[in-house]
């Protein structure tokens, strides 16, 4: 069960709601967030809801059977929308694109990016400056150094970063300069990672794993709300098969899927999803129309020579053309009621 407990809880009341708890062997944790605090109740006694609901010193109750309470639908039916400022907002509505390179190159290529997003009203840049690459020997990204570097020239244009944290250690150094940490497929169950995640004030794309089922990416976000971060958003971004037809299997299915177990806003990465350029705009659109709060994709002045993922990435007359159908497909799905 999920319990949303009144903010001017006095420790009286608090100190008699474990004691009931205690008494119907509910085992409890206190949850505190950046909008709320919680109790969360894990035990298998049935009870009357009401016996606890009526308790001074609580707002509401809820009964959730699933292992991952807090990011489920069942307690919270309205939307998460993700605030990142100056009006640019995911979920609930609100519909974004994040653009951008698979790396941060150079400051060419940062100027040059940016100028194309913002002539086509792109507001979220999308970079990696910490890259994790198959082989040791591939070019593993600018650092640090390069983050500060974008982050100069995003700002002075009015963009929003999302880049990759790959080690608890980056968190620090990287928060001045990120409005959205992304945790990589890799990643996915690195818990020490989502512990660490969950105590910073920034929303979290959270990308599902390599072969991780759905349930397992709602599990990894628990991890990360329950430990005080309520900025959460789930990515699909593809899982590995036995097909070799292309990069990965892009389920397309688990959007609808996530909406339904959680109101957590959910991405769509076709670029990882697919891995193959010229398919990327057809699964980029069905990932709208299956519900999509937002698409992240890869973008490249010249996709032949990038330093990595040139093979999934558009070049800019394709993301021009993909941009637009991306709004307009948006847009009709809002019209439609879908």
């Amino acid at each position: 069960m999920i319990i949303q407990l009144d903010k001017d809880i006095s420790t009286d009341q608090f100190d008699k709601l474990q004691e009931k708890l205690n008494s119907i062997d509910y085992k409890s944790v206190k949850v505190s967030t950046q909008f709320q605090d919680y109790i969360i109740g894990v035990g298998k006694k049935d009870f009357d809801i009401r016996a606890i609901g009526t308790m001074e010193g609580i707002k509401d109750i809820h009964k959730v059977s699933d292992a991952y309470k807090l990011v489920s639908r069942k307690w919270k039916v309205k939307e998460t929308q993700i605030d990142l400022g100056d009006g640019v907002k995911i979920g609930a509505g609100a519909f974004q694109i994040m653009a951008g390179p698979c790396s941060i190159e150079s400051e060419a290529q940062i100027e040059s990016t940016i100028k194309h997003l913002v002539e086509n009203g792109v507001q979220i840049m999308r970079g990696g400056v910490y890259k994790p690459r198959s082989s040791p020997y591939s070019f593993r990204g600018l650092g640090i150094d390069g983050l500060k570097l974008w982050y100069k020239h995003a700002k002075a244009n009015g963009l929003k970063i999302i880049t990759e944290v790959m080690m608890t250690e980056q968190i620090e150094d990287m928060m001045d300069y990120v409005d959205i940490f992304q945790v990589g497929a890799r990643n996915s169950q690195n818990f020490n990672l989502l512990d660490a995640l969950g105590k910073v004030d920034k929303p979290i794309m959270l990308k599902r794993g390599i072969s991780g089922t759905i349930d397992e990416l709602l599990q990894a976000a628990e991890y990360i709300f329950s430990n005080g971060n309520e900025k959460i958003m789930l990515c699909e971004r593809g899982i590995r098969s036995y097909e070799k037809a292309y990069r990965n299997t892009l389920d397309i299915n688990a959007i609808p899927i996530l909406k339904e177990k959680s109101h957590l806003p959910v991405i769509v990465d076709p670029s990882h999803g697919i891995g193959v350029r010229k398919f990327v705009e057809s699964v980029a659109l069905a990932g709208v129309m299956a519900g999509a709060d937002a698409v992240i994709m890869e973008v490249h002045e010249c996709p032949e020579k990038a330093f990595s993922d040139g093979q999934q990435t558009l070049n800019y007359q394709e993301s021009v053309k993909l941009i637009d159908q991306l709004k307009r497909t948006s847009a009709f799905r809002k019209e439609i009621g879908a």
